[in-house]
């Protein structure tokens, strides 16, 4: 259970250490990616992301220091946590597209990409994918029982946060009051409680 836990720890490391600042490099600069097309600004995204990707592997020993042992109840909890995030995961995917995943309309140079999603979970709260990553990192972090995997939630957290001020703004100027509309309608991240 120990390589375990380790392995899929390193796994998160690494996956985290390149996703988050995936998008907290192209939203800033969205029109800096825009200019330079499509090809070329995957090309230097893909580079910018296995390199920091690479250096987390390499810092692995230094970051996953110290470790609270296996701990059964946290694991059970860890795969209710993971549950709940392939369960939204899946309801987003009935609405995404690879080229949405890959965050094509935001590099289109024409900045004119595509429709605003606001059908099925998308009709509930605006950004399913950053609550069901986040549940994902917590089932991570609780099954690896790693300080390290603690913290990483919380700057993802915080990350994920600056990327959806950055995403809202980049929104509303693709889609204007459409957006605007949806905002006041649908919550960020928790559904309203219904009566129903």
């Amino acid at each position: 259970m120990n390589t375990a836990r380790y392995v899929v720890a390193i796994v998160m490391l690494v996956g985290v250490s390149y996703a988050v600042p995936y998008w907290l490099i192209i939203h800033p600069f969205v029109d800096f990616w825009r200019r330079l097309g499509l090809k070329l600004a995957y090309s230097l995204l893909t580079l910018i992301s296995i390199l920091l990707g690479v250096g987390a592997y390499l810092l692995k020993d230094r970051i996953l220091v110290t470790e609270f042992g296996t701990s059964m109840p946290l694991i059970v909890l860890a795969g209710v946590l993971y549950a709940v995030a392939i369960v939204i995961q899946l309801q987003c995917r009935k609405h995404l597209k690879f080229r949405i995943l890959a965050g094509v309309p935001e590099l289109q140079p024409s900045s004119a990409g595509g429709r605003l999603l606001h059908q099925g979970i998308y009709a509930r709260i605006r950004h399913p994918r950053y609550v069901s990553f986040m549940f994902g990192v917590s089932a991570v972090a609780l099954f690896t029982n790693y300080l390290a995997m603690y913290l990483l939630v919380v700057i993802s957290a915080a990350a994920l946060y600056l990327v959806v001020l950055l995403e809202e703004k980049e929104l509303r100027n693709r889609f204007g009051d459409e957006y605007v509309q949806y905002c006041e309608r649908v919550p960020r991240f928790f559904p309203h409680v219904s009566s129903r």
